[in-house]
């Protein structure tokens, strides 16, 4: 039986100073048959000279003009050969055992799934990572999990996904508008076309957060419309599985989000987004806040207090 062949495929702008972490966990993988292959989207600081150092060690690279992230996963997606698809973004760190926990497990399976793992959310130090469970950590699926993302605002970094060769091949290209849920959408359309996920308890992926510059940690126009943008198509993709009260209800909560995220930054996005939650049935979800904000917000409303704090930080 042949041993088959897992694609890490690494999309890289201005990573320098995460990257050889991450190309380090991908290269200490303990899966016997793994390529490494890392798309530098013209990087400006030294990520592509990083990277062509790890060429002796068998990692192929390839740089293309700036085209966004999904461009730079697709152009890897063209020249890998794997059996399975294993996607690291430049600052995250896989464990050493999670792709083979994860092979081993879908290689377990007769249906045709898609593998997830436990995942925690670190700064600088991948020792200190949070690792908080909830209920996408099990066994699911498609329509549960996206169900749990609509409602309770659940996610699966994507790093922690493995997805076989004929899931991606499937689902098609990577959209390429810069969106912070450009992940979102495509593992959508990769988990529509599953017969669900397999969870595996053993391996697990490591999500930085905090870093300044990146499009999911800007909270700009770009950033809002990105964002409405892959809704829409997540849109299309549920109703074009389920149309329902249940995945009309999970689109509505969806779009109220954005309504919070964009209001009084993008008031062309938000006023979309509300539009279309009104489209869908309505939303009673609440925007995230702190106690503090929480008890203002009783009083005037939540679109006065976001009004309020947009017109403090411009003051300051």
């Amino acid at each position: 039986m042949v041993t088959p062949l897992v694609s890490i495929l690494v999309p890289c702008f201005n990573n320098e100073r995460t990257l050889v972490a991450s190309l380090e966990s991908a290269l200490a993988q303990t899966w016997p048959r793994c390529e490494v292959i890392l798309v530098d989207d013209g990087s400006r600081d030294d990520s592509l000279a990083l990277a062509r150092s790890f060429e002796p060690r068998g990692v192929k690279v390839v740089a293309q003009a700036n085209g966004g992230a999904g461009a730079a996963r697709n152009a890897a997606l063209n020249v890998a050969r794997g059996d399975y698809i294993q996607y690291l973004d430049a600052d995250d760190i896989l464990s050493a055992n999670k792709v083979e926990a994860q092979v081993r497990l879908l290689e377990s399976l007769a249906a045709c799934k898609v593998a997830s793992c436990r995942w925690g959310r670190f700064e600088e130090n991948p020792a200190a990572a949070r690792w908080v469970p909830d209920e996408t950590w099990r066994d699911l699926s498609a329509m549960e999990f996206l169900l749990l993302a609509a409602h309770a605002n659940r996610m699966m970094p994507t790093a922690a996904w493995l997805v076989p060769r004929a899931l991606a091949e499937v689902a098609g290209p990577w959209d390429l508008v810069p969106s912070p849920n450009d992940d979102g959408e495509y593992f959508c359309r990769v988990l529509l076309a599953s017969d669900g996920i397999a969870f595996s308890p053993e391996g697990c992926s490591y999500y930085r957060s905090g870093q300044s510059g990146t499009l999911s940690s800007v909270k700009s126009e770009r950033a809002c419309r990105g964002i409405l943008h892959s809704m829409e198509l997540i849109s299309g993709h549920f109703l074009a599985k389920e149309d329902s009260p249940r995945v009309r209800a999970a689109l509505a909560d969806h779009f109220q989000r954005i309504e919070h995220i964009a209001y009084a930054r993008c008031t062309e996005v938000a006023e979309a987004a509300a539009a279309r939650a009104r489209e869908f049935g309505g939303s009673s979800l609440a925007p995230e806040m702190g106690k503090r904000t929480r008890w203002l917000a009783r009083l005037i409303g939540w679109r006065a207090v976001w009004r309020l704090k947009a017109l403090l930080q411009r003051s300051r």
